[in-house]
């Protein structure tokens, strides 16, 4: 499981500039895995977009049926 240091840390690497000089000094392989990274971290934020979207709904809809009763 990844931690908010983990992500903290990635956050870092790619503000810095650290990331973008490793994609420029990197041989082919190296640029391939950074891009594959880059496109699995998108992938995986918009899954928590949805996921953080449901859960707070669900939140919402769950406090708005219990004021109901």
């Amino acid at each position: 499981m990844l931690t908010e240091e983990d992500l903290d840390a990635f956050a870092r690497y790619m503000e810095s500039g650290e990331m973008e000089q490793d994609f420029t000094d990197g041989c082919e392989h190296d640029r391939y895995y950074l891009l594959n990274l880059l496109e699995k971290f998108m992938d995986v934020a918009d899954i928590a977009d949805k996921t953080a979207t449901k859960l707070i709904f669900k939140g919402s809809l769950g406090a708005l049926v219990r004021h109901e009763d």
